[in-house]
C-alpha cells in the first residue's frame, strides 16, 4: 500500500512525507520503483523548505535595519543610560560628598525688563540662569571628545544646584511648548545647566527725589541648602558674566548699567552662605511729568494771577477764578499721590505742588484782604461825608467822589485840562482826603512815622495791593522754581 500527503510544519511550511504500506503479495521490482519516487519527492520537498527558510532571515534582517534607522531614540536611551550610569550611583548627595565645597560658576544673560512698579516696589526680570560643576559621577568615555545635550527629563534623576533668588515674590520656569531647561554632559564630567526663568523680585526704592530720581534694584542669588563649606557660588566670567539685549528698554526708566558683586550672607541658625548680586541702575524719564504734572501746576498757578488784574469790584469773577485753580491744584495733588505709595517722607513732587497750591491760595486770600480793605475805606468814607457835609474850597464837591473818581458831569469840566493839570487835582484831593480822615485820629495816631502814612496810603488806594502782587508773585515763583531746579537736577 502506497500513500503521499503534504504534512504543514511548526514554521508554517508545508512538507511531503511518503507512507508506505508494502505488501507481500508485491513484486519486488515494483517496490523499488515505489521507495525511488518516494525519495526523489523529499528530496524535493527539503529544497523548497530550505529557500523559504532563507527568505524569511533576509526579510528578518531588513526589518531590523529599518528599527534600527527608524527609532533610533530607544537606542540611543539605552545607550546614553549605560555612559552616563545613572542608576550606579546615589545623586541625591553632591558630588565629592564629605570633601571639600563643590564650585559652581554662575553666568545669566538677561532677555528683558518687563516691568517696574513704584507702588509695589518690585521689578520683573525674564532672564537664562546658566550654572557650571563638575560631577565625575557623569563622566563616559568619548573618542570624539563631544558633549551630550538633554532635556528638563535627565535633570530629575541627576544632581543639580538648589539656587533660589532672595527677595524673590513670584518666579517661573517657563515650559512652552516644553519646559525651557537644558543640560549638556561632556566626557570628563563637567556639566552645563541653563534655564528660562521670569521672577518678580523686591526693589528697595527711594523717592524723596521722585520724579528726578534715581533707583538701583538687585536681584539676588543662593543656594537654600548648601553654606560655603559645601557649596561655592561664583561668577564664571567676573563682571563678564552678566550679559544683557541690547534691545531693552522700559518707557519711564533709562536703563544706566549692569554690574555684578557677590559676599557672604549670614544666618544666626544655619550659618554662611555664598550670594551673589545682579545689580542695575534706573534713570527716571523727567518729560512724561513735565507734561502731566509740572506744566499744569504751573499754568493753574499763572491763572490764579490773572485775578490781579480784574477790577476788584467785580466779586463773582475774582471768587470763581480762586476756586477753580484751587480745586484744580488739589485734582493733580491727588492723581500723582494716587500712582505713589504711601510713604512718609516728602518727595520732590510733593515739594513743588504744595508751593504751586500755596501761591493759589495766597492769590484767593489777596483778594480777600482787597475785598476788606475796600469795605473798610467805603464804610470811612461815607462817615466822612456825613460828618463834613460841606466841603469849602474843594472844586465840584457835589459830583467828585473822595477816592479820587469823577462822574461825567466832572470829566466834560475838565475836558479843557491838560493831563498834568489832572494830575495835580487828583493829588491835591488825595491830600485833603488824608487831612480830614487823620484830623479825627487821636494823637498818638499822628505821632506815627513814615511807615504808618505809607500804610495809610495803601489804604487809600486798595488796588495798589493789586499792583503789588503784579510784581511780588510771579518774582517769587520764578525764584523759587530756579532754587528747585537747581537743586534736584
Amino acid at each position: 500500500m502506497f500513500k503521499l500527503g503534504w504534512i504543514s510544519t511548526a514554521g508554517g511550511y508545508w512538507s511531503v512525507e511518503c507512507l508506505i504500506t508494502i505488501s507481500h503479495k508485491m513484486p519486488y521490482f515494483a517496490k523499488l520503483i515505489l521507495l525511488f519516487f518516494c525519495f526523489v519527492l523529499l528530496v524535493e520537498s527539503r529544497k523548497h523548505r530550505r529557500k523559504r527558510w532563507t527568505g524569511q532571515l533576509e526579510v528578518q534582517k531588513a526589518s531590523h535595519i529599518y528599527k534600527k534607522n527608524h527609532d533610533m531614540t530607544k537606542t540611543r536611551k539605552a545607550k546614553t543610560e549605560q555612559l552616563l550610569r545613572v542608576d550606579d550611583h546615589d545623586f541625591t548627595m553632591r558630588p565629592a560628598f564629605g570633601g571639600p565645597a563643590i564650585p559652581v560658576g554662575v553666568d545669566v544673560q538677561v532677555e528683558s525688563l518687563d516691568s517696574i512698579s513704584e507702588v509695589d516696589m518690585d521689578f520683573t526680570m525674564t532672564l537664562y540662569l546658566r550654572h557650571y560643576w563638575k560631577d565625575e559621577r557623569l563622566s563616559f568615555p568619548s573618542i570624539t571628545n563631544k558633549s551630550m545635550t538633554f532635556d528638563g527629563r535627565l535633570v530629575k534623576k541627576i544632581w543639580v544646584p538648589d539656587v533660589f533668588f532672595v527677595h524673590s515674590k513670584r518666579s517661573f520656569i517657563h515650559d512652552t511648548t516644553t519646559d525651557n531647561i537644558m543640560l549638556r554632559v561632556f566626557p570628563d564630567g563637567h556639566v552645563l545647566y541653563s534655564m528660562r526663568i521670569t521672577v518678580t523680585a523686591m526693589c528697595n526704592m527711594d523717592f524723596s527725589r521722585f520724579p528726578l530720581d534715581s533707583q538701583t534694584c538687585s536681584l539676588e542669588l543662593e543656594s537654600y541648602a548648601y553654606t560655603d563649606e559645601d557649596l561655592m557660588l561664583y561668577w564664571k566670567n567676573g563682571n563678564e558674566s552678566l550679559k544683557t539685549d541690547e534691545k531693552i528698554s522700559l518707557s519711564q526708566f533709562l536703563i544706566q548699567k549692569f554690574h555684578t558683586t557677590s559676599r557672604l550672607a549670614f544666618y544666626s541658625s544655619t550659618g554662611w552662605y555664598n550670594r551673589l548680586y545682579i545689580n542695575f541702575t534706573l534713570h527716571r524719564h523727567i518729560f512724561f511729568f513735565l507734561l502731566q504734572t509740572y506744566f499744569p501746576a504751573t499754568l493753574m498757578v499763572m491763572l490764579s494771577w490773572v485775578s490781579f488784574w480784574i477790577d476788584r469790584r467785580a466779586v463773582p469773577a475774582r471768587v470763581s477764578l480762586g476756586i477753580t485753580t484751587v480745586l484744580t491744584m488739589s485734582t493733580i495733588i491727588t492723581g500723582v499721590n494716587a500712582s505713589m505709595p504711601r510713604v512718609s517722607y516728602i518727595k520732590a513732587v510733593d515739594i513743588y505742588l504744595w508751593v504751586s497750591f500755596v501761591f493759589v491760595f495766597l492769590s484767593v486770600l489777596e483778594y480777600a484782604a482787597v475785598n476788606y480793605l475796600t469795605t473798610v475805606q467805603e464804610r470811612k468814607e461815607r462817615k466822612l461825608r456825613e460828618k463834613f457835609p460841606c466841603t469849602c474850597g474843594i472844586p465840584n464837591t457835589k459830583t467828585m467822589m473822595l477816592d479820587g473818581t469823577y462822574s461825567e458831569s466832572d470829566a466834560n469840566s475838565l475836558a479843557g485840562y491838560t493831563r498834568s493839570q489832572i494830575v495835580i487835582e487828583e493829588e491835591k484831593q488825595d491830600k485833603m482826603v488824608v487831612h480830614l480822615a487823620m484830623s479825627n485820629e487821636s494823637n498818638s495816631s499822628r505821632k506815627r512815622g513814615l511807615k504808618g502814612h505809607v500804610g495809610l496810603r495803601i489804604i487809600q488806594n486798595t488796588h495798589a495791593i493789586d499792583k503789588y502782587s503784579r510784581i511780588i508773585f510771579p518774582g517769587t515763583y520764578i525764584f523759587f522754581n530756579l532754587i528747585y531746579w537747581s537743586v534736584f537736577c
